[in-house]
């Protein structure tokens, strides 16, 4: 649906969600491809942490719900990489976040291993909350596809496995990443079909 579309008719489809960009432990470069992916994005975010180098969950929890507070009411997909998977999946998991800026669904890239951080009980728990979609590789030294494959089911998420993509990051090649553009809106695509077959059921 595009954005006349949405706009001509409310009442039957949801506003477009704009996208959020967390990157992850030390930040996205400008040859990063989440850098290549926000510039190319009207309307889209970057969650800056106030310290890239040090991974301290909770703070990076709360700049995501402190970026999305400055910022209209709307929802929102976020594009997440390695320890931004981690802190976007606590985010979603946290019952108190806002209901007026919600985070509706989430590509999580080569996310980092909660295990490695002290994380694994905490995180291993279902987000009922947004569509998550898990993009993989069978050669990243974080989080390899075989053990992403349980995290993914550990949070609800579909997995897609990249091959031999390395930490995609620019050091595996991916810089202008064209090839994600096609995750993400599948992952847009299955959001809205949901919420127009909610509406449908919500109807007397």
């Amino acid at each position: 649906m595009n954005a006349a579309g949405d706009a001509a008719s409310p009442a039957c489809c949801p506003p477009r969600p704009r996208l959020l960009v967390v990157p992850g432990l030390h930040g996205s470069g400008i040859d990063h491809w989440q850098s290549w992916l926000q510039r190319r994005t009207p309307g889209s975010r970057r969650v800056e942490q106030l310290d890239w180098s040090a991974p301290d969950l909770d703070a990076w929890v709360a700049r995501i719900g402190q970026t999305l507070q400055a910022e209209p009411a709307g929802p929102w997909i976020a594009v997440a990489h390695s320890f931004g998977c981690l802190a976007l999946v606590q985010h979603l998991l946290n019952p108190e976040v806002d209901a007026s800026r919600p985070v509706v669904a989430g590509l999580l890239v080569a996310p980092a291993s909660p295990w490695r951080f002290g994380l694994k009980a905490q995180l291993m728990r279902r987000v009922a909350s947004a569509e998550l979609t898990v993009l993989a590789s069978s050669n990243d030294p974080w989080l390899p596809t075989e053990v992403a494959l349980g995290w993914a089911h550990a949070w609800g998420a579909r997995l897609t496995d990249l091959g031999d993509a390395g930490h995609v990051n620019p050091a595996s090649g991916h810089g202008p990443w064209p090839q994600v553009l096609p995750h993400l809106e599948r992952l847009r695509q299955r959001w809205h079909s949901a919420q127009r077959e909610r509406a449908a059921h919500a109807q007397p």
